[in-house]
């Protein structure tokens, strides 16, 4: 009798075992440098608001979040080459994005912003007429391989274009003088103009989206395989209810100061 109930025991211990292990797991691209949408704090962790909703998203689907860091532009590809399973890196869907990967549905939208010093090149520009004049052979920093660079490149001719790898060395750059103005996500120069260093600069000119220049896009989604189209019906689902719920709007009013979901 006692073999029986050992025997027993032990096959459902090993059931529960095989279940925790077939637990499901999203592997989470992030660049852990734009914030407030993705960012790296003191210690070392990973933080901001894809973090919170990368995490949120995998409970209500009953997955395991493992968010991994990449530099920005090798995320694209490292998510063809199952390094990840999911990009959560602020990335804006477009139409030129769209020919390599799937997206989710949008999340969060906001403008894009040229900034430089509050008396510089754009003191007195009001229209992206204004700024396409006034940046005639002056030198504009931007992220590489974003949809900025991509604006920048096709709509402000006889501008300087000059690239970086994260944000934080556009805004080094940018105090320090060695460019006359820059091009980003609103959010993505919040702390910059938030900051001591950042006192003596400003925004100028309209806030540029997908409704005024589809180069744009949608709005930010999670960028995945196009064959993972369960997946995406998963996530999409998970978004639906973070939306209904209002807990998108509570991580973005919590991380942005104002709400940037999209309904």
């Amino acid at each position: 009798m006692m073999k029986s109930w050992l025997s027993l025991a032990a096959a459902a211990a090993l059931v529960l075992a095989a279940g925790t292990a077939s637990a499901e797991t999203l592997r989470v691209g992030t660049e852990g440098a734009y914030p407030p949408y993705n960012a790296t704090d003191a210690s070392g962790k990973l933080v901001g608001f894809e973090i919170d909703l990368a995490n949120e998203l995998c409970k209500r689907t009953q997955m395991t979040c493992e968010i991994i860091q990449q530099d920005w532009d090798g995320m694209i590809p490292a998510l063809m080459n199952k390094r990840y399973d999911a990009i959560m890196a602020g990335m804006s869907v477009t139409e030129e994005r769209l020919k390599q990967i799937a997206f989710s549905k949008p999340y969060s939208t906001t403008p894009a912003w040229f900034v430089s010093a509050k008396d510089g090149v754009l003191k007195d520009a009001k229209t992206l007429a204004d700024i396409q004049a006034a940046l005639k052979g002056k030198s504009v920093g931007v992220q590489r391989s974003t949809i900025h660079q991509n604006f920048l490149e096709a709509k402000v001719p006889g501008a300087e274009v000059k690239l970086y790898d994260t944000q934080d060395d556009l805004n080094l750059d940018l105090q320090n003088g060695r460019i006359d103005a820059g091009l980003a996500d609103s959010l993505g120069w919040k702390d910059f103009l938030a900051s001591d260093a950042g006192k003596a600069y400003d925004h100028f000119g309209p806030g540029l989206t997908g409704k005024d220049d589809p180069i744009f896009g949608l709005g930010v989604g999670i960028g995945l395989r196009k064959e993972d189209t369960a997946l995406k019906a998963k996530l999409d689902k998970a978004l639906d209810e973070v939306n209904a719920d209002g807990t998108m709007t509570k991580l973005s009013v919590q991380w942005f100061g104002i709400d940037t979901s999209i309904k």
